[in-house]
């Protein structure tokens, strides 16, 4: 018996249109340097049906990628929105990549139309010559100076709009397995790999932020992605914050810790996400700032240290909120928090769950599975790499193998090693490829990392391995000490002695001014390996 609902597409088109019929008063405010902007999502909408009309007379294929390089930005969300209505997809581009990248990207995805801000132009000019399918550009004049070549043919963002008459009628895509949007992953140990979303995934990841359990956005928030836009569509929280009805707020280029508290004071913001490196550079100015308003702040990125979170709750009011996820997975699989079953538990018992990464929102499936590929249990002690399924989870990567990071049975492989208790909670252990074997056991840079952390005078710590004769291998700390503070490595190991085994230990404490990082924000361990080759810690 088959049952008799309607059959009718998920697709962006009605995100878009709820939006702009039941919350036109909504309101949307992007920061600048001499004043903050709103508008109301009425008039944004109209900006978007300009814009999809001038993609549209464009003489670009109807199926066209369309690359942003641009900031957390109006015009940025207007793109968001006008290229996949018109049934293009929307390529957010990483800034952070070098111009290798940067070009291997762009042409890989195929773009042919570029959206850059003036003042990002520059990371393209190395690679100009080599943007073979590009062939217009529009250029969004975010109040910087950089000149623009005139071998671009470039036509200004706000000058194109204005000459453009906005597109009537309801915007229509028939195939919600269209594609909508694509993200290349960071390329820390090869080129970037490409993850093609579907008008049909982006709309169910959408509806599971609104879910209770999971982030919850609802019309009374006010949201602000500290996330940059270009990295998996900021989360979605753009996406799921206009469904709900919800106020937006867009920081655009300002990103000092300061910047962003101001702003989130200024308009009362009720939920906002970035990585954890934002929430430990901002957490020694939140005295400065009333914060009342903010009812959930989501880390992401990097396991946060109890410390860290226990800081924010004792001074803004709240914990900070574990998420995980990948670009593979749109990226949010995972969300932390203490369950309506542990509301009683005692204080202790409440900062030892935060600590974990949480439980596997709606709709997608965990498990754990061993070397040899045999399923572990959920029991809180068998670690085994994390594999996921669900609408929203990546089956392949684009124009790569089809088996390239899946199963023989269609589960992602996450490259992350994890346990998973019988509640469900799931605890990052370490990469696969970062875990470092010791003695024969094993030592978990993550949890190393996060002990490391929890000294009031570390900003951010990363351990990688290095060879050892003896023990096969043995970690090694890099350390970023908090600026005006002095710190000696029997410093740091006096801290550790108390929280971690004694073998975990590390011989060699590194301080660096700071850490490499990948396009997305994580700590690069890859390239942190390359800098300390050679080094006394790695002779």
């Amino acid at each position: 018996m088959i049952g008799q609902m309607q059959d009718r597409p998920l697709t962006l088109t009605h995100i878009f249109h709820r939006a702009e019929r039941a919350y036109g008063d909504a309101r949307i405010i992007t920061a600048h340097a001499e004043g903050d902007r709103s508008i109301t999502v009425r008039e944004w909408a109209v900006r978007v049906r300009r814009l999809a009309a001038a993609l549209e007379s464009f003489g670009i294929s109807p199926d066209a990628r369309v690359g942003t390089l641009a900031m957390n930005n109006q015009p940025h969300l207007e793109a968001y929105f006008a290229i996949p209505l018109t049934g293009r997809v929307l390529h957010t581009i990483n800034m952070r990549l070098t111009p290798e990248h940067l070009a291997f990207v762009i042409n890989h995805a195929g773009d042919e139309a570029l959206i850059v801000d003036r003042g990002l132009l520059h990371l393209l000019a190395p690679v100009f010559h080599e943007l073979t399918t590009v062939k217009r550009w529009i250029i969004i004049d975010d109040g910087t100076e950089d000149d623009i070549p005139a071998a671009l043919d470039a036509v200004d963002y706000e000058l194109l709009l204005q000459q453009t008459q906005p597109r009537t009628g309801a915007f229509e895509i028939d195939d919600e397995n269209r594609a909508s949007g694509l993200c290349y992953t960071s390329g820390t140990t090869g080129d970037p790999k490409g993850v093609v979303y579907s008008h049909r995934s982006t709309m169910l990841h959408s509806l599971g932020l609104l879910a209770v359990d999971s982030i919850g956005i609802c019309e009374s928030d006010v949201v602000m992605p500290i996330v940059p836009m270009f990295h998996v569509n900021a989360w979605g929280l753009p996406y799921a914050a206009l469904l709900a009805g919800a106020d937006l707020v867009l920081p655009s280029r300002s990103t000092s810790p300061r910047e962003i508290l101001s702003l989130a004071e200024r308009h009362s913001v009720t939920m906002t996400g970035g990585a954890t490196t934002v929430w430990n550079f901002a957490a020694p100015f939140l005295h400065e700032y009333d914060l009342s308003a903010l009812r959930l702040v989501l880390s992401g990125g990097s396991a946060t240290p109890s410390s860290l979170s226990e800081i924010w709750r004792e001074r803004a009011g709240v914990p900070i909120t574990h998420s995980w996820g990948m670009t593979e997975i749109s990226p949010v699989a995972v969300i932390g928090g203490v369950s309506h079953a542990e509301r009683d538990a005692s204080e202790e018992r409440k900062i030892a769950l935060r600590a974990l990464q949480g439980r596997a929102v709606p709709l997608i499936d965990l498990r754990l599975v061993d070397e040899g590929g045999h399923e572990l249990p959920w029991d809180g002690e068998s670690v085994g790499e994390v594999q996921v399924a669900g609408p929203w989870v990546a089956s392949g990567y684009y124009r790569r193998d089809p088996s390239d990071g899946m199963t023989a049975d269609g589960w992602l492989r996450s490259g992350d090693l994890g346990t998973i208790d019988a509640a469900g909670y799931l605890r990052i252990v370490d990469r696969v490829k970062d875990i470092i074997k010791s003695g024969g056991e094993w030592i978990s840079s993550v949890d190393l990392e996060n002990a490391i952390m929890s000294h009031a005078d570390v900003v951010e710590a990363a351990v990688i391995g290095r060879a050892d004769e003896k023990w096969a291998e043995r970690p090694v700390a890099c350390v970023v000490v908090r600026e005006g503070a002095q710190l000696s490595a029997d410093d740091v190991r006096d801290h550790l002695r108390p929280l971690v085994a004694k073998w975990w230990l590390p011989e060699d404490i590194i301080f660096l001014p700071e850490l490499p990082k990948t396009g997305s924000g994580k700590f690069s361990k890859t390239e942190l390996r390359r800098l300390m080759e050679g080094s006394d810690a790695f002779p």
